[in-house]
């Protein structure tokens, strides 16, 4: 039996930290009673839950390792092919859990189409094929669906197409992840009926109208704010078509305040990266240490130190289902992560990682 105990640790319960106190892991999960096997004495550093970041996009093992190197336990893969790919990289001990959606729904001429999407199955151009191609994806194994909204006339999903597409997952139990990296793309991701708004507009800020939306009809965002600065600031600089100059901090303003205002209404706020490798992608982001990043933007934008530990810990849990993990209580999967300092005084503390557990199993980095 894999057994320890974690002693004199000062443990985060989703509101504050514990005086020190015992963790005790058998087998993998959070156990009760006596500690058994070995004790580990924490020294009062602050134990979190193993982090959760709700959006990335894994290619191999390295940027697996990575998410785990940096106290990311769990990644939610927003879009991955061949089929194969993600099953490969699950199943290994000490290292990154792993979910996705498998391959997107994308239309024929967006950004994703022109530059990295080039499987032909991911373009979906006519509604009454939206319940085979969910059917495909959840054959394949996928566990959400994953839509891409473009700015309307952008070469996207068409309305309807989308639409159906969502009422095609929601009919066999999943979940549907919506892109929209615009005001408009926004609005559109929510006529959709997605119940996960990815990213957040650059420049203008959502619509007010839609903020109010989010909150009434029950929708979540991950607004991936260290994607969306990056982005502006290629965008700034007379990357895509702009013009260069000041507008990058303009820009990512309206990112800010999107997200800012989707707090306000109580909309849960998840935090994902966008960590990907891709060669055709706007920007790549770092696996792993992108997601403390993203925890002191949610800190910037408005959210208390221990709201934006809980949009990467019990929150992601709750909203994709994963009842298994998200806070340290007994019968929770022992993903456990060692800090030396109190992130809920200074939220860049979740970023001095001193030791990182995965299901038990202590994550060694090669």
């Amino acid at each position: 039996m894999n057994a320890f105990a974690l002693v004199n640790a000062r443990v985060f319960d989703g509101w504050r930290l514990t005086e020190p106190t015992t963790v005790v892991v058998e087998n993998g999960l959070i156990a009760s009673g006596a500690a058994r096997g070995e004790r580990i004495d924490a020294r009062g550093a602050v134990l979190l839950p193993g982090l959760i970041d709700s959006h990335v996009h894994v290619r191999d093992a390295r940027s697996r390792d990575a998410l785990a190197r940096h106290g990311v336990t769990t990644g939610l893969d927003m879009a991955s092919w061949p089929p194969e790919l993600i099953p490969s990289l699950r199943g290994a001990t000490g290292t990154a859990d792993l979910r996705s959606a498998g391959l997107p729904a994308i239309g024929p001429d967006g950004l994703h189409a022109r530059m990295l999407v080039k499987d032909p199955e991911a373009v979906v151009t006519d509604a009454r094929k939206a319940e085979g191609w969910v059917a495909d994806r959840i054959a394949e194994g996928a566990d959400y669906v994953k839509i891409v909204m473009e700015e309307p006339g952008g070469g996207g999903l068409e309305a309807d197409v989308a639409k159906a597409i969502v009422d095609a997952a929601h009919t066999r139990g999943r979940r549907v992840v919506a892109h929209a990296a615009s005001a408009g793309a926004y609005t559109m991701a929510l006529d959709s009926g997605a119940d996960v708004i990815t990213h957040c507009p650059i420049g203008a800020p959502a619509d007010p109208a839609d903020v109010t939306r989010m909150r009434t009809e029950g929708r979540v965002a991950v607004p991936t704010l260290v994607m969306m600065k990056a982005v502006a600031r290629f965008i700034g600089a007379g990357g895509a078509g702009g013009a260069g100059g000041a507008g990058a901090s303009d820009g990512f303003a309206g990112s800010m305040a999107t997200v800012a205002a989707l707090h306000a209404a109580g909309v849960p706020v998840l935090a994902g990266t966008d960590a990907n490798a891709e060669p055709g992608a706007p920007f790549q982001v770092e696996h792993g240490v992108s997601l403390h990043q993203e925890l002191r933007l949610l800190v910037e934008a408005g959210l208390s130190p221990a709201e934006a530990l809980r949009a990467a810990t019990s929150l992601p849990a709750r909203h994709f289902s994963l009842a298994d993990r998200g806070s340290i209580e007994p019968g929770r999967r022992a993903d456990l992560l060692l800090v030396d300092g109190d992130p809920l005084a200074d939220i860049a503390a979740t970023g001095h990682v001193l030791r990182v557990w995965c299901a038990g199993v202590e994550h060694v980095p090669a």
